[in-house]
C-alpha cells in the first residue's frame, strides 16, 4: 500500500475523551511522525494535531475511531 503524509486535526471539548485519545493514538503509533496538543481554556477545548505517514486506509481508521469518541471531532488533511 502506498503511504501518504497526513495532519489529523483533532479537537476535544470532553477532557473524560483524553485517556481514549491517547491510547488510539499510542496503538497507531509506529505511523505517527508527531504530535502537537494546544490547550485553549478560554475556548474550553483542546486542539491537536496529529501528523502521519501511512497509508490512507490507516489514517482514516484512526480519525473515525476518533470520530466515535463522546465530545472529539476530527478531520484529515492529505497531501497530493
Amino acid at each position: 500500500m502506498d503511504s501518504k503524509i497526513s495532519v489529523v486535526a483533532i479537537i476535544v471539548s470532553d477532557l473524560n475523551a483524553v485517556e481514549k485519545i491517547n491510547s488510539l493514538l499510542h496503538a497507531f503509533g509506529e505511523y505517527v511522525i508527531g504530535r502537537l496538543g494546544i490547550p485553549y481554556k478560554q475556548k474550553g477545548v483542546n486542539v491537536i494535531s496529529v501528523v502521519m505517514d501511512a497509508p490512507q486506509e490507516i489514517i482514516n481508521n484512526l480519525s473515525g475511531k476518533l470520530g466515535m469518541l463522546d465530545g472529539v471531532k476530527s478531520k484529515v488533511l492529505t497531501a497530493k
